[in-house]
């Protein structure tokens, strides 16, 4: 069986980076869960992004991209090849030039989530 430890420890860490003002839901081995403050008092905190290790790979789930499909314009056809749906990017190694890409869009998601947070 694959040992993804360490490219979940490194996708881990690029989520967390761009976390600030949002609330860590769950944090246990092999999966990080972060959602976004409730708009609202009476309101859910709204989901951002997570990452999970599976049986076969690392899936990396980033919300605002389903919200918005505008965030990922421009990304590169090798970080496209690695998404599962609208949402989810699978690895199942560390890709450091692809994680520099999902880094920048993460941090691009998280600053529009910031901007349409009535509550920011």
């Amino acid at each position: 069986m694959t040992d993804f430890g360490p490219t979940f420890a490194s996708l881990s860490a690029l989520l967390r980076r761009h976390a600030a003002g949002m609330s860590i839901k769950t944090d246990v081995p092999g999966n990080l869960y972060v959602e976004l403050p409730a708009a609202t008092p009476r309101a859910k905190p709204g989901f951002f992004g997570a990452v999970q290790a599976k049986k076969s790979y690392v899936s990396y789930h980033l919300m605002p991209v389903y919200e918005d499909p505008a965030l990922l314009d421009g990304i590169s056809d090798a970080l496209r090849k690695r998404m599962q749906g609208k949402s989810c990017f699978n690895f199942t190694a560390d890709d450091p030039q692809l994680f520099r890409e999902l880094d920048a869009l993460t941090g691009k998601c998280a600053a529009a989530s910031r901007r349409s947070s009535p509550r920011s």
